[in-house]
């Protein structure tokens, strides 16, 4: 890890880019694409195969959870202009580094099935070997991060892919013809209540280093400060909205197929399940689909994993080229492994849920009681009160979470 304890009282000023609001957008599909990862789709499809119609609350829940967390994480980060390891750090001594040695395993466990999950995205695609695909897909994502206007790129490709990726499950949605009505029924009244399933989402959503992916992203567009934090508050929903209306067109086009009956393959219940709804093109649709939530993702974590290991000093040269070392660990690991993605993927979103308390605590600490670093902004007492709220419950689905991950390695 890169020293962090030459640290600045306060934090370096950027101008914005010419291109401002569009980095911005960046920011925020790089955060919900990052969510918006094979532990996603395979999370959705899993859930609603067990809880069918029901699996709408857990959506729900899990929306409204997001939102209140990714308000306040992306507030006091894009006010503050710091990142959440220098925050915590300025909290208490030391809790930087904890929380960087949690997303670095986090981001490690998640990058390894996001990996995986190029391989079976190129598998349904193109009909390629697996490993070769995941070799590729790397290959790809390391290619990014090594050309002269990294950044750039980045912002372009995920908004791009997060785009692709919503249009072609709307259309495999259309064709299934769901339930929609008892859908929304079950979204206000559900007729069953799986507490597991709405940890493991919101873990998958905004756990790990999917809660700080865009923050710290905004933080290299420039756009921080006060005067900018509408447009940071705006840029979190909107985020969140992104991965709902994701969320929620998977899980109606899921739905549509094992309403009428058909059962999917236990192998790759997703895949399947695109296949019966549109024949062919459905697989390929899929196979898409699920290679670009991955490789977003990869481009993603490593992003954001990297970015707990640095400072806003390093040189983005360094980041870079650190970024690159952890997608190659990431991708050795996954052919030595060789695990399971179904199982690996799941556990990623349950692990995850049991991160988010800790880094969340000291974003709230900071937006209640360092108004130092936040530049002598007034934090809104209202946003504070939710995002405690949304703390508390993640500390009760985190302590609910253990049983179930416990159950899925049995």
């Amino acid at each position: 890890m890169v020293d962090q304890t030459a640290q600045i009282e306060k934090p370096e000023r950027r101008a914005p880019s010419p291109s401002g609001r569009s980095a911005l957008l960046g920011a925020m599909f790089l955060m919900a694409t990052s969510a918006i990862g094979p532990g996603f789709i395979t999370q959705t499809t899993n859930f609603t195969v067990q809880l069918g119609v029901a699996f709408a609350f857990a959506i729900v829940a899990s929306i409204l959870v997001d939102i209140a967390v990714q308000m306040n994480v992306w507030r006091v980060i894009g006010v503050s202009g710091l990142r959440a390891n220098e925050l915590a750090n300025r909290v208490a001594p030391g809790l930087g580094w904890a929380l960087a040695a949690l997303i670095l395993t986090g981001g490690l466990v998640f990058n390894i099935g996001n990996i995986s999950g190029t391989g079976l995205g190129t598998d349904a695609m193109l009909g390629v070997d697996p490993k070769v695909g995941a070799v590729v897909s790397a290959a790809i994502a390391i290619a990014i991060f090594l050309v002269k206007r990294a950044g750039a790129a980045l912002d372009k490709i995920v908004v791009v892919l997060g785009l692709v990726m919503i249009a072609l499950t709307t259309y495999i949605a259309f064709t299934t013809s769901p339930p929609v009505g008892l859908a929304l029924k079950n979204a206000v009244l559900p007729e069953e209540i799986d507490f597991l399933a709405i940890t493991t989402l919101i873990g998958g959503t905004v756990g790990g280093y999917i809660t700080y992916a865009g923050a710290h992203r905004l933080i290299d567009t420039g756009r921080t400060g006060p005067e900018h934090a509408n447009e940071i508050s705006k840029g979190s929903v909107y985020g969140i909205i992104v991965t709902g209306i994701m969320r929620a067109i998977l899980f109606l086009a899921v739905l549509g197929v094992v309403h009428g009956g058909a059962v999917l393959a236990e192998a790759n219940p997703a895949a399947s399940a695109f296949e019966q709804a549109a024949g062919q093109f459905g697989l390929r649709a899929f196979g898409i689909i699920f290679w670009a939530a991955a490789i977003t993702s990869v481009i993603g974590a490593s992003y954001t994993t990297v970015s707990f290991l640095t400072t806003q000093q390093t040189s983005r040269r360094t980041r870079d080229l650190m970024t690159v070392a952890f997608i190659v660990v990431c991708t050795i690991l996954f052919l030595i492994l060789g695990k399971a993605p179904v199982k690996l993927l799941v556990f990623a979103g349950g692990f995850n849920g049991l991160i988010l308390p800790l880094g969340f605590t000291a974003i709230l600490w900071v937006a209640w009681r360092r108004r130092d670093l936040l530049r002598g902004y007034v934090y809104p007492k209202w946003l504070l009160v939710v995002g405690v709220l949304a703390w508390l419950l993640t500390l009760w689905l985190g302590w609910q979470s253990l049983t179930g991950l416990q159950a899925l390695w049995a």
